[in-house]
This record gives structure tokens, C-alpha cells and sequence, in this order.
């Protein structure tokens, strides 16, 4: 396993979502592949296509984010159709999803269990559930990218990406960049 979170240029996460999202639309098996490899027993269907990035497949931060946001796209109705990738933060996307926003126990309980994560694969664990009901109840598409560039990040600096979320949620400004800067 690896210690520190890959590094890519800002590009290659615009280039991944892109192909992931022309891919689901052009081929349902590799898309079906694509959603049930969010789940780590069947994460080894989509290893062809995450070589063909060059992404390591023994590199568990890198093969984690890039399955975890792969099968996201995969399984999202609203990028069913969507030929680019949408600009709904993660976190505004979460208090969106409940008619209260942020104001609901149900949206604040889970922002709480996203936060409290300390590893990747407690996060990517997290979104396998939090992203298919952000998906049922908010009709914007998320911006895979940031979400991308975040899980990248989130090994060499979990709280800034926590931070991130939570000022999201809470409808703060983000003065950051999604880019490298994240």
C-alpha cells in the first residue's frame, strides 16, 4: 500500500471523469462493470479500465478514489445523458438532498459520518451509500473533478477536505480552487 496520495496533474482527473462519463453512456457493460466495482469485492471488473489510465492497481489510494468516483458516475440517473461533468459540490449536493437543507437531523447526521472518517477507505465506504441517495433526491449533477481532486487529497490532508465539505454543506464560500490547490 502506498503512504502518500498519488500525484496527477489537475488534467488527468478532467480526462478520467470524461472517459467514465463517455464510456457509461457508449457501453452498458463496462458500466455495469463500473457500478458494481464500488464494492471491493468486485472492484477487480473494472481493473482493465483503470489500467488503461495508468493508474496503479497495487496503489490502494489511487485504485480507491478512481473506483470510488467511476462508480458513482456509473450509477448517477443524472449523468445518464450528460455528455460533461456537472458542478454540484459534494456538500451542497448533501443539503440539498433534504427538504429542510441544512437544517435537517438526516443531512447533518450524515455530513457528521462523512467527516468522521479518518481513511480513504472509510470515506469511499461512506459515498457508496451517501452519493446513490444524493443521486435519488438532487436533480443537479455533482462535479466529479473536485470530488476527484478531494478524495486525491484527502490521505496528505483530511481535515482541509473535511473543512471543504463542511463549508459546502453549510453554504459558506469555497475561495479555493478545485484544481491543484485543493
Amino acid at each position: 500500500m502506498q503512504t502518500s496520495a498519488p500525484k496527477y496533474s489537475s488534467s488527468f482527473a478532467e480526462r478520467f471523469v470524461s472517459a467514465v462519463i463517455s464510456k457509461c453512456e457508449t457501453d452498458t457493460g463496462t458500466a455495469a462493470k463500473l457500478r458494481r466495482a464500488i464494492r471491493s469485492s468486485q472492484e477487480h471488473q473494472a481493473w482493465d479500465f483503470l489500467a488503461k489510465f495508468g493508474i496503479d492497481l497495487e496503489d490502494d489510494y489511487a485504485r480507491i478514489q478512481a473506483l470510488t468516483v467511476a462508480g458513482a458516475i456509473a450509477r448517477s440517473r443524472t449523468m445518464r445523458g450528460a455528455k460533461v461533468n456537472g458542478s454540484m459540490m459534494l456538500g451542497k449536493a448533501l443539503a440539498e438532498s433534504f427538504d429542510d437543507g441544512v437544517n435537517s437531523n438526516g443531512a447533518i447526521a450524515r455530513l457528521r459520518r462523512l467527516v468522521a472518517c479518518d481513511t480513504l477507505a472509510e470515506v469511499s465506504t461512506n459515498l457508496r451509500y451517501l452519493l446513490p441517495l444524493i443521486d435519488s433526491r438532487c436533480d443537479q449533477r455533482l462535479d466529479y473533478v473536485r470530488l476527484m481532486h478531494q478524495l486525491r487529497n484527502f490521505p496528505s490532508n483530511p481535515q482541509r477536505i473535511k473543512r471543504q465539505w463542511a463549508m459546502e454543506f453549510y453554504g459558506h464560500p469555497i475561495y479555493e480552487t478545485t484544481g491543484e490547490g485543493l
